[in-house]
C-alpha cells in the first residue's frame, strides 16, 4: 500500500514536470527567435518594397515618363482611329485606355505617397543627427570659449618683453645712479 502510494505520487509528479516542460515549450522566450509564421499572404521585405515604390516614384516625376507616356497615348489613339476595324481594340471614346489611365493613377498615387514618406523619415532622422551635431558644435564653442578667456586672463598676469624691457632699463638707470663717479669722488 505505501509503495503504490509512493508510485502515484512519483507518476503524478513526472506528469506534473511533463505539463510545465510542455507549456514552457509553447510560450515564447526572448532569447530564441520565433519559428516562422505560415500564412497565406506572401513574404514581403517592407524595406525593398519601399525602395521599389521610390524608384518608380522617382520614374514618373521624369521628363522620359511624361514623353513615354504621351508616345502611348498617341499610338493607341492613331491605332485605334485609323487601322482596320477588325484590328482595333479600343473604339472611339477609348474606354479601355482611359481604364489604363485610371488604373496607372490609382497604383501612381500611393506610391508616390509611400515614398514622400520614406523622404519624410529620412529627413527626420537628417534633422535630428543635425541638431545633435550643432548641439555638440555649440558645446564645444562655448568651451573654447571659456579657455580663450582663461588664456586671456592668465596672459594679463604674465610679464610681456616689453615691460621686462622697461624694467631692466630703469634697473640700469638706478644702478648707474648708484655707481659712484670716477670723475668726482666722494
Amino acid at each position: 500500500m505505501a509503495g503504490d502510494r509512493f508510485e502515484r505520487s512519483d507518476r503524478h509528479e513526472r506528469s506534473d514536470r511533463h505539463d510545465r516542460h510542455d507549456r514552457h515549450d509553447r510560450t515564447p522566450r526572448l532569447d530564441q527567435p520565433l519559428a516562422p509564421r505560415r500564412s497565406l499572404l506572401p513574404a514581403y521585405d517592407p524595406e525593398a518594397f519601399g525602395r521599389t515604390s521610390e524608384n518608380i516614384a522617382r520614374f514618373l516625376g521624369t521628363g522620359r515618363f511624361i514623353v513615354w507616356m504621351t508616345v502611348v497615348i498617341v499610338v493607341w489613339v492613331l491605332w485605334n482611329s485609323t487601322a482596320p476595324r477588325h484590328l482595333r481594340f479600343d473604339e472611339y471614346p477609348f474606354i479601355f485606355l482611359t481604364l489604363m489611365l485610371s488604373l496607372q493613377a490609382s497604383y501612381a498615387a500611393p506610391l508616390i505617397l509611400l515614398a514622400q514618406n520614406r523622404q519624410d523619415d529620412r529627413d527626420r532622422v537628417n534633422l535630428e543627427q543635425d541638431r545633435k551635431q550643432n548641439e555638440r558644435s555649440i558645446a564645444d564653442t562655448e568651451y573654447l570659449t571659456r579657455e580663450i578667456a582663461a588664456l586671456r586672463m592668465g596672459l594679463g598676469e604674465v610679464a610681456t618683453r616689453d615691460w621686462i624691457r622697461s624694467e631692466f632699463q630703469d634697473m640700469l638707470k638706478e644702478l648707474e645712479d648708484r655707481r659712484p663717479d670716477p670723475e668726482h669722488p666722494r
